[in-house]
């Protein structure tokens, strides 16, 4: 039976945008994409800062579920402006992902849900660290 993950401050997600921020589908969660937006919708326009705020979020998320990024199998980022902020990205991801590292693909894309997000990442994750 699939459990829908989602932190406090965001528990208006399913209702409002019809999705769900994790679903835990029994070995694996699979958790929607995430943003550095904050809970009262703003969003910084450092690109350090903001990757830094995604990956909080993210870690939030696991967090609720019972993970870390040791359970990250793969990841997905989505980028507005993906060569230009590439380099800060990685410094940013490393300070959360260590090695192994899992599986992961950089998209750029010309825009994302909210005006001026610059990230949106989704993962998958194993509930035993595979790593």
């Amino acid at each position: 039976m699939k459990k829908v993950i989602v932190t406090p401050e965001f528990s208006h997600f399913p209702n409002d945008w019809h999705l769900s921020p994790g679903i835990d589908d029994g070995d694996y969660v699979f958790f929607s994409g995430v943003t550095g937006t904050r809970p009262d919708l703003s969003i910084s326009d450092d690109p350090e800062t903001q990757f830094r705020e995604t990956f909080e979020f993210l870690k939030k998320n696991l967090f609720q579920a019972g993970l870390d990024f040791n359970n990250v199998v793969e990841m997905i980022s989505y980028h507005v402006g993906l060569r230009r902020h590439l380099e800060t990205f990685i410094k940013v991801k490393d300070e959360f992902i260590s090695k192994p590292y899992p599986a992961w693909t950089a998209i750029g894309v010309a825009e994302l849900i909210t005006e001026g997000t610059l990230i949106e990442i989704r993962v998958i994750t194993k509930k035993t660290s595979a790593r």
